[in-house]
């Protein structure tokens, strides 16, 4: 059995459980916060010309904010939820394309992460494929060629990462999903070998050889900060110790595996785009900022005086070993201060994470950082509902010449 048809008799045939359907529930809510607390972003104007889930997709990942899964590095939800509403699905369509893109992302494995790859990306768009093919009512055998369809669109690299390209693409991948499903729903035909073929030629490991259950194997972090995974965990590490931080810095020295800064690619970051993927600068938020929320990710923040001369006292010394996840091993931070004292701390599982489930409390704050209107909306939400907001929210406009 070719892994394309594996994955869409797992898809097709899956029944959520209760605690299924408590996560598709949450991961609703949880994009479509993010995506309005985006709403004022000028990539905004530029995304209106795309199809609903390109569109969705793209906004709901430009504050990356959106969930991960961290098993995997990918953005799970940012690329399944809008392309099941786009179609008209519900939870169950979630969970299909959730669950292929886990187990596409455990066969492409951190080799091909750390290669450069953008995994959300690879991943998502032959499981966008499944998400959008189940709600539209695809048979296993069109699952297959659906994901087979989408094999073309599957690229993204981590360059991309720091600019509106990253949630472009993203974008891209959840619109891929949803045109494939559409055109295998109309006939269209295509090898499933196809994606066993792309698997190999991307660094991955194809197998039928994967866990019925749950729908996503390992659950999903959700993100307190909106910048990079790699930052949540040294940004809760000085959170929990800032209070003891008093008068000058010296230094600051943050100890980490080396694969766990795979996605850091901005030691001085010029723009709010490229803070989120700046490990210094997650350490100057954290010291700077009582909570790093949206207004420590923009430009200006980025550009404080302050801000600089604390990214310049950053030194990172980086593990070297074998790395699966970005939450591998832990984080070890000294800042040392100019009279000679010092503050020391470590952390292995930041709050959100899997290991340390976010708290209902938590949650509502996230969403009322969204926005004032946020948390009203997202009370009861149905996946009908949800659609409709984004569209009213995010409605598709030409761009004018």
């Amino acid at each position: 059995m070719t892994v394309a048809r594996a994955l869409a008799q797992w898809a097709h045939g899956h029944r959520p459980t209760p605690d299924d359907l408590a996560l598709a529930e949450r991961a609703l809510a949880d994009t479509v916060a993010v995506a309005l607390a985006a709403q004022r972003h000028p990539l905004r104007a530029v995304a209106a010309p795309l199809p609903d889930a390109a569109r969705w997709a793209t906004m709901a990942h430009v504050l990356d904010f959106d969930d991960l899964h961290t098993d995997t590095t990918t953005h799970i939800s940012v690329v399944t939820v809008p392309a099941v509403l786009a179609v008209g699905g519900d939870a169950r369509a979630y969970l299909a394309g959730a669950g292929v893109m886990a187990r596409l992302g455990a066969m492409l494995g951190w080799g091909h992460y750390a290669a450069g790859w953008h995994a959300t990306c690879t991943a998502g768009a032959p499981a966008a494929a499944v998400a959008a093919g189940l709600a539209l009512g695809l048979d296993v055998e069109g699952l297959a060629i659906a994901m087979a369809l989408a094999v073309p669109a599957a690229g993204g690299v981590q360059e991309a990462f720091g600019t509106h390209s990253k949630s472009l693409q993203v974008g891209f991948a959840a619109d891929a999903g949803v045109r494939a499903a559409r055109l295998a729903w109309a006939g269209a035909t295509a090898d499933p070998r196809a994606l066993e073929a792309w698997l190999e030629r991307v660094g991955g490991t194809p197998t039928t050889d994967f866990p019925a259950a749950p729908a996503v194997p390992g659950g999903l972090a959700v993100k307190l900060f909106p910048c990079c995974y790699a930052m949540q965990r040294p940004i809760a590490a000085l959170r929990e110790v800032r209070d003891q931080v008093h008068g000058q810095i010296a230094a600051v020295t943050v100890t980490t595996p080396a694969g766990t800064v795979q996605p850091l690619i901005h030691d001085r970051p010029v723009t709010g785009l490229e803070s989120k993927f700046s490990l210094p600068y997650a350490v100057a938020a954290a010291l700077l900022d009582d909570y790093p929320g949206f207004d420590s990710f923009t430009d200006a923040a980025v550009q404080r005086p302050e801000a600089q001369k604390l990214v310049d006292l950053v030194r990172v010394d980086l593990l070297p070993g074998e790395t699966a996840t970005l939450l591998d091993g832990r984080v070890a931070l000294r800042v040392a201060l100019a009279d000679g004292g010092e503050v020391r701390t470590e952390l292995a599982f930041p709050p959100g994470s899997p290991q340390r489930p976010v708290s209902e409390a938590d949650l509502r704050a996230k969403a009322a950082a969204c926005g004032p209107d946020v948390p009203a909306l997202l009370d009861g939400l149905t996946w009908a509902a949800a659609a409709e907001v984004l569209r009213t929210r995010f409605p598709h406009q030409d761009l004018e010449a």
